[in-house]
């Protein structure tokens, strides 16, 4: 006898992360490229047994929103329980609009992610113990900083691993960061890929990084660029990290492959959930990498769903924590994550152990999901065009 809960609704719940015009994102406080335009998509997957599963999915939220109402229909009404099945039913519905895309990767996550939290709830168990039990009870966590004293704040506030970095002079960032916190804490530089950055230019910064022994290189190069991370690889020293723009599994396994990258950073909200999640975490073991999920734009209900994942895979590196960020994060759901002595501990609750306030994601509404950068990019780069940059521009944002 069946007694799996069917699946009778899908419900979105878009919001705007913040004021406009505020960043909630502080690798480059100053000079923020997400100011004012981080949307956060939260999906309710609804079940005839009265159980609901809450989910998260990115990659443009307000783009990925109509694709989830756009794959409703093949999942409604169908076993919540099967959710390899369904993962894979929603990828032939894709198909024809491509597998690695991110706004279908972000939508196909959302509800996968869901019916993990539907799973656990149902049998009473946290999300964890469904991919295959719990590796360790809590997660290295890193927090960001632009400036030297925001590195020291963090460090009180009992981190042990930073992030800096950002479009215009991450090396300098870098260097007065590390001087100021000293060898003891773990530093990762993110340069963020963007298109006018060639190989030459990462090159350039990843030798002038080997200095400060990073834990990685986050987005040296653009996404697409395979032959420059080529290039790069044979020509530097330090770990690189790719994955957050590579829409799910098949996005990320060239860089993997080919031994391109030492840290895998699939994107919670755009890898195809939880689900696709632990493919990547299984290809990167295969491949002798570790697994950092991306974190920077997304909502506190990805977080909860990395955390899960990190609890349970060998391979773990450690997780991105949004700190600081916009204070409204916290309000937007039941609890979040407990922070100790610069780890997230894995919570017990069953499912993903985390619910959202929906009448206060109802009260910050989108009003848009892109911008163009304003503010400590070289003057120039919008007008010159992006993928034909003279070298002295480029120099100026990333010697």
């Amino acid at each position: 006898m069946n007694t799996s809960p069917r699946i009778t609704a899908i419900r979105t719940h878009l919001m705007q992360a913040g004021p406009l015009g505020v960043s909630g994102w502080t690798a480059d406080v100053r000079n923020s490229i997400t100011s004012g335009t981080r949307n956060w998509l939260f999906v309710t997957v609804e079940t005839d047994a009265g159980i609901s599963g809450i989910g998260e999915g990115s990659g443009w939220p307000r783009v990925v929103e109509a694709a989830v109402r756009d794959l409703s229909h093949v999942v409604v009404g169908e076993d919540a329980f099967a959710i390899e099945w369904l993962w894979q039913r929603m990828h032939v519905a894709i198909m024809g609009h491509g597998m690695s895309g991110v706004v279908g990767q972000g939508a196909i996550g959302a509800i996968d992610m869901a019916l993990w939290d539907i799973k656990g709830k149902a049998l009473g168990v946290p999300v964890w113990q469904l991919l295959g039990g719990r590796m360790r009870d809590r997660v290295r966590a890193y927090a960001h900083a632009a400036t030297p004293a925001q590195a020291e704040a963090a460090v009180a506030r009992g981190y042990t691993a930073l992030k800096t970095g950002g479009v215009s002079n991450p090396v300098e960032k870098a260097r007065a960061i590390r001087a100021a916190v000293g060898d003891g804490v773990d530093l990762m530089v993110d340069l963020h890929g963007p298109p006018w950055l060639t190989a030459p230019d990462a090159i350039a910064n990843c030798r002038a990084l080997e200095e400060l022994h990073p834990l990685f290189v986050e987005e040296p190069l653009a996404p697409e660029d395979i032959e420059g991370y080529r290039r790069l690889r044979r020509e530097s020293r330090v770990p690189l990290a790719a994955g957050e723009r590579h829409g799910g599994l098949h996005g990320i396994a060239p860089l993997l492959h080919e031994g391109l990258i030492d840290v895998a950073q699939p994107d919670s909200g755009r890898a195809g959930g939880i689900t696709g999640l632990r493919k990547i975490a299984a290809v990167a073991e295969a491949r002798f990498a570790t697994v950092a999920p991306h974190a920077g734009s997304l909502g506190p209900v990805a977080e909860y769903a990395a955390l899960h994942l990190l609890a349970a895979i060998p391979n773990a590196l450690i997780h991105e924590k949004m700190d600081p960020d916009w204070p409204g994060r916290a309000r937007v759901v039941t609890r979040e994550p407990e922070l100790v002595d610069g780890h997230l501990l894995v919570p017990d609750a069953p499912g993903l152990g985390v619910e959202i306030d929906e009448d206060f994601v109802a009260a910050n509404p989108s009003v848009r999901n892109v911008g163009l950068p304003k503010g400590g990019w070289p003057a120039g780069t919008e007008e010159a065009g992006v993928y034909a940059q003279p070298r002295w521009v480029r120099g100026r944002a990333f010697g």
